[in-house]
């Protein structure tokens, strides 16, 4: 490559990114003191909370987010659960929400590392800490990343048996799917699994299940979700997540981890003296249930339970251990079934946007020999960053917290007897109408705003 190319797409990418600070200008986060969250207030001298969609996840940039998306996505902060929380203790009840908050199961370890304790006390501490705040309800999404994972694995053995649209993309990652539609369009939209992620399967299962129980109108409940990753803001706002007869969105608000821990530093929150109270449970009272997690090294391991399952549905095939193939980088691997030295399947983790690139033109000249591609457009799979502007990824935090989640029992979501009642009571059958609208959504090429700039990296 000459080194007038490499300077012109160094200078893009630089480009791309001053634009991206400009809309980040200002102080970075807002302080809130404790009793103005206590009297859901905000002083109007406040600065606004920046909602950083990180550049360096999202790859998509169109400077980076359409006005639209801005306007969606300003309202996804502290101060916007302050408001709900404040309202809340005003008189006009008819004003009044239930707040629900569902905690995703990748945070859990960087509470843990944050508060010096294990998984278990660390969710508790937690979720005394929200509940101290107003909060009714608090969840995991373990239940929402299994009903994920069930549907991703039927839908992938069903394409292999029709040789239709493959490889197929997982779509868990919000940045991923933002760049396929805006830039990749119709050459790659297809082949993107179109079951939901655990956020908005969860988002269904309190919007639709927990409210008909609760016996709520959806609109009545303030849904907020703790996520390790920004760009989860940016697919809670995708208009498909949103009931425009009942002005309800399936989550209403998503607050990174840091954003939690932050607010927590700014009330002087200690953790000793928090309350240890126990998750709710959906399908149950709230009790000391084991947290458990799935398998894989990332995006709640869809790679690894799709090529499990899919080598004894398709094959008869038992596999225990998964073994890595580190390709151009350990962001690149592949792993491979065979029999009788026959390669039967050959799935890929493709993480970050360079390795997302060499993938693209690899199925642009039609040299992809994969069925499956797991995508994460963060390097390392891993999105745990605190909030701020030019903040990198803290290496040492992210060792610490995987250490933390590997302590968990690991649990297949084919063995959860709340997800066969779930499949039954509330979505009434696994092959249900009804089922296929609440679990799946649709990936297509959209327009990209006037703003966008196409960067050939």
């Amino acid at each position: 490559m000459s080194e007038v190319n490499m300077g012109r797409r160094k200078e893009k990418c630089e480009n791309c990114t001053k634009q991206c600070n400009k809309k980040q200008s200002g102080d970075g986060v807002s302080s809130l003191l404790e009793e103005d969250v206590a009297n859901g207030e905000v002083p109007a001298s406040a600065p606004p909370l920046q909602q950083q969609v990180l550049l360096s996840a999202c790859l998509s940039c169109e400077g980076c987010v359409s006005e639209e998306e801005s306007l969606k996505i300003s309202q996804q902060n502290l101060e916007e659960v302050a408001r709900v929380l404040g309202q809340n203790k005003k008189c006009d009840v008819s004003k009044h929400q239930v707040l629900v908050v569902s905690v995703c199961s990748q945070s859990l370890p960087f509470f843990a590392v944050k508060f010096g304790l294990d998984i278990p006390e660390a969710t508790r501490k937690l979720c005394g800490f929200l509940k101290s705040l107003g909060v009714q309800y608090v969840f995991d999404t373990t239940l929402a990343a299994g009903f994920s994972i069930l549907e991703s694995q039927r839908e992938f053995v069903q394409r292999y048996h029709d040789n239709q649209a493959l490889p197929m993309f997982t779509s868990s990652c919000p940045g991923w799917i933002r760049y396929a539609e805006r830039v990749l369009g119709s050459l790659v939209t297809p082949h993107i699994c179109t079951a939901r992620s655990p956020q908005q399967i969860m988002g269904c299962l309190v919007k639709d299940y927990f409210t008909k129980q609760q016996k709520l109108s959806p609109d009545k409940l303030y849904h907020m979700v703790v996520a390790p990753c920004f760009d989860k803001k940016l697919e809670a706002v995708r208009e498909e997540f949103y009931n425009s007869l009942l002005d309800s969105r399936d989550v209403d608000c998503v607050l990174t981890s840091g954003e939690v821990f932050l607010l927590m530093e700014q009330m002087k929150v200690s953790v000793a003296d928090l309350d240890s109270v126990p998750l709710d449970h959906v399908l149950s009272e709230a009790g000391d249930q084991a947290l458990v997690r799935h398998e894989g090294k990332g995006s709640e391991g869809f790679l690894e339970h799709v090529f499990k399952y899919a080598a004894t549905e398709l094959f008869g095939l038992d596999v225990d251990e998964i073994t890595y193939k580190t390709l151009r980088n350990r962001d690149f691997q592949e792993v491979c079934l065979e029999r009788d030295g026959e390669v039967l399947l050959q799935f890929a983790s493709v993480y970050g946007f360079r390795n997302i690139q060499t993938l693209v033109h690899r199925m642009r000249t039609g040299r992809i020999p994969y069925q499956l591609v797991e995508v994460l457009s963060c390097p390392g799979g891993k999105s745990h960053l605190l909030p701020g502007p030019g903040l990198k990824r803290d290496l040492a935090l992210v060792q610490q917290m995987e250490e933390a989640y590997s302590s968990l029992t690991v649990r297949l979501p084919d063995t959860n007897p709340d997800l066969l009642i779930l499949y039954q009571d509330w979505l009434e059958g696994q092959d249900s109408t009804h089922a296929n609208t609440l679990l799946h959504t649709q990936y297509t090429q959209q327009t990209p705003s006037q703003t966008q700039t196409h960067i050939q990296w």
